[in-house]
């Protein structure tokens, strides 16, 4: 694919798949921040949701919704437009390897991390919210207004709360999302299914697979960074990754890395499929019209 399209482009596509999305995030961040007693069933994914319609109405799980554009705005943007540039430098070098291009992958994730950082610590505190003791509340009214509170109260350091985890997390999800989206439709492209007897071509349906399988690769290999920087952006001072880790291990078990996978799968999935589908139809549109 060519970069000859804006750099912006992909997180306007990631901003748009995220207003389709939103309320599926909202839900797995709760149920990753929500603290269970040891011995008590964990809520399911449908009592999250109703508990929080419930409570707060239907535009509760809308919550942290400027967050969330902000975010993909910082990150999304970053890490599609770095990743975009750096593969068409390699495949202008001739050195598109697996390998390098999984590298820049890697890299454009770990940018994007860096930038997207303080937009992710007001949305994990804005969507997790409803399930905090009111005490504890951080009450943002928009994501503006919570990066000026979280500044005020926390200083410049509060910014990069969570950064080292939050980078961790970004370089996995890249790699793991925008390389193996790369692979699998190369792979698919390439080669005729031998029991269906089809060839995919370069469209919308090869778009639609492709995204789909990366979401589900991407779920399985970002779960436990994900669940531990969920953690550690909700806690405004005090505990860091030693202790949530310690206290997570002690209450809940290993399976705690994998604590709101289907959520974050049903967010990530369709998020996925929703973010490429509009960032193909972006630069063909773009590539068309200039």
């Amino acid at each position: 694919m060519s970069s000859d399209f804006p750099f912006w482009s992909g997180g306007v596509a990631a901003s748009m798949a995220a207003c389709c999305t939103h309320p599926l995030d909202v839900t797995k961040v709760r149920m990753q921040t929500l603290h269970v007693e040891p011995g008590s069933k964990r809520p399911s994914t449908a009592s999250v949701i109703r508990t929080s319609v419930l409570k707060s109405g239907f535009r509760s799980l809308y919550a942290g919704l400027s967050a969330s554009l902000m975010r993909q705005m910082s990150y999304s943007l970053v890490r599609l437009g770095t990743y975009e540039k750096m593969k068409s430098h390699l495949s202008q070098s001739g050195k598109s390897s697996t390998s390098a291009l999984l590298l820049s992958a890697c890299l454009a994730g770990g940018l994007g991390g860096i930038a997207g950082n303080p937009a992710d610590i007001i949305l994990v505190r804005m969507t997790s919210d409803l399930v905090r003791p009111p005490e504890k509340r951080y009450h943002y009214s928009n994501a503006f207004s919570g990066l000026v509170s979280l500044i005020k109260e926390e200083g410049i350091r509060g910014l990069s709360r969570g950064l080292g985890t939050n980078t961790f997390r970004a370089v996995l999800m890249n790699a793991s999302q925008v390389g193996s989206y790369d692979f699998f439709k190369t792979t698919l492209l390439g080669n005729r299914l031998p029991i269906l007897n089809f060839q995919f071509r370069d469209n919308l349906l090869l778009h639609l697979v492709s995204s789909c399988m990366a979401g589900m690769f991407a779920t399985t290999v970002c779960s436990p960074a994900d669940v531990i920087r969920s953690r550690l952006m909700a806690a405004s001072s005090g505990p860091g990754l030693a202790h949530v880790l310690t206290r997570a291990f002690r209450d809940e078990g290993i399976r705690f890395f994998f604590k709101g996978w289907t959520p974050s799968f049903v967010r990530l999935g369709p998020n996925t499929v929703l973010m490429f589908v509009f960032y193909e139809q972006l630069k063909n549109f773009w590539k068309s019209s200039f």
